[in-house]
């Protein structure tokens, strides 16, 4: 009897180690699945609902470090900015050099105006030789030094980045409007109008193109690019303030 009661003893632990084993795996699929229906959400732009979705999943699988990540882009983008930086840390923590959420972290940086902080997290990022988009954190940290008026590192820094990328729109933008501070109002027009080749339908870029050719003495080119960025957002700020800028121009 003892024998016998021993092997079932066993064979009930055994059971109990596959349900719990095969539970676990039907919970990770669900959270994953889950994880896929927020995201689904939020690339519509529906974040209250895709937080609810990653919400349940994080609740399934609080261990998932694309879900923390996930977490901190649409709390970034609900304005909750604790929750976000608490989301992107949960991340970084699970997943080791997980450099999409330092990235994003520094991005909340930027959000917040601490550009040292920014920078910092930044130059981290790029710390990380597999990293496959170096010219975004490069681009950011040009950004960052924009802000601190630090004009000489932030066109270094948007150099850096169209050496990665020559067509990357937001170092193109940032290093004409570096050059616009520094008063070399050509280099200024000729990054813009980069810029302006690789989004042609950019609004704002037409608008800071307008802003340069106005700069640089070229108002019929200004007022063309100023009708453009009106024509590309008629209702919206960018449009309005490209309406303006041209009314002062007639």
């Amino acid at each position: 009897m003892k024998k016998l009661s021993a092997a079932i003893l066993m064979f009930i632990l055994f059971m109990g180690v596959t349900a719990c084993s095969g539970n676990r795996e039907a919970r990770m699929r669900q959270a994953a699945a889950t994880r896929n229906l927020g995201e689904s959400y939020m690339m519509q732009g529906k974040h209250t609902a895709a937080l609810a979705e990653f919400l349940k999943a994080e609740k399934l699988n609080p261990e998932d470090p694309y879900l923390q990540y996930d977490l901190g882009l649409v709390y970034m983008a609900k304005e909750r900015f604790d929750l976000a930086e608490k989301h992107f840390k949960n991340a970084m923590a699970l997943k080791e050099g997980y450099a999409a959420a330092k990235n994003s972290l520094g991005v909340l940086h930027l959000i917040r105006k601490d550009w040292d902080a920014a920078i910092v997290v930044f130059k981290e990022t790029l710390e990380d030789d597999l990293y496959a988009t170096p010219q975004i954190p490069l681009s950011n940290l040009g950004y960052a030094y924009y802000q601190k008026k630090d004009y000489a590192r932030a066109e270094d820094y948007y150099r850096q980045a169209l050496q990665k990328d020559p067509e990357y729109v937001n170092a193109w933008r940032g290093l004409g409007l570096t050059y616009g501070a520094l008063g070399e109002k050509q280099k200024a027009v000729e990054a813009l109008e980069k810029a302006v080749q690789y989004a042609p339908k950019a609004a704002e870029l037409h608008l800071d193109l307008g802003n340069a050719y106005k700069a640089a003495g070229d108002l019929t080119k200004a007022g063309t690019a100023y009708e453009k960025a009106v024509e590309l957002d008629p209702a919206g700020q960018t449009g309005e303030a490209a309406r303006k800028a041209l009314n002062k121009l007639r």
